[in-house]
C-alpha cells in the first residue's frame, strides 16, 4: 500500500514538472512593428514620417474606400489599390525626400524622409 502512494505522488510530482516546464515556455513575440502609415479621412496619418535607411514603412488602408499609394517622383513602385484593412509596404533603402499621394485621390499627399 505504502508503495502505492509513493507511486502516486511521484507521479503527481512529475505531472506538476512537465506542467510548470510547458508554462515557463516563452514563446518568441512578434517584432515591434515599423513605421507606419495610417490612411484615414482620406489622409495618410502621419503626413510626414521620418525613417532610418533601410526601413520598411507599411501602409493600411482604414477608409472604406480604396487608396493607391504612388511616388510623385516615381522613386518607388505604386501600391496595388488598397482595401480597406489592406496593407502595402516598401522598405527605403536610400537617404532623401519622398513625396507620394494616392493616385485615386491626389489631395492625399504624404512625405517619407530618409536619414
Amino acid at each position: 500500500m505504502r508503495m502505492g502512494i509513493m507511486a502516486s505522488a511521484l507521479a503527481l510530482a512529475w505531472m506538476a514538472t512537465v506542467s510548470n516546464a510547458m508554462a515557463a515556455k516563452v514563446t518568441p513575440s512578434a517584432p515591434p512593428p515599423g513605421p507606419r502609415v495610417q490612411i484615414q479621412n482620406f489622409a495618410f496619418m502621419p503626413k510626414t514620417l521620418t525613417v532610418s535607411a533601410g526601413s520598411k514603412v507599411v501602409w493600411t488602408n482604414l477608409d472604406e474606400e480604396p487608396h493607391i499609394v504612388t511616388s510623385a517622383g516615381g522613386n518607388f513602385r505604386s501600391s496595388p489599390g488598397l482595401d480597406t484593412n489592406d496593407s502595402y509596404s516598401f522598405t527605403f533603402d536610400k537617404p532623401g525626400t519622398y513625396t507620394y499621394y494616392c493616385s485615386i485621390h491626389p489631395m492625399m499627399v504624404g512625405t517619407i524622409v530618409v536619414q
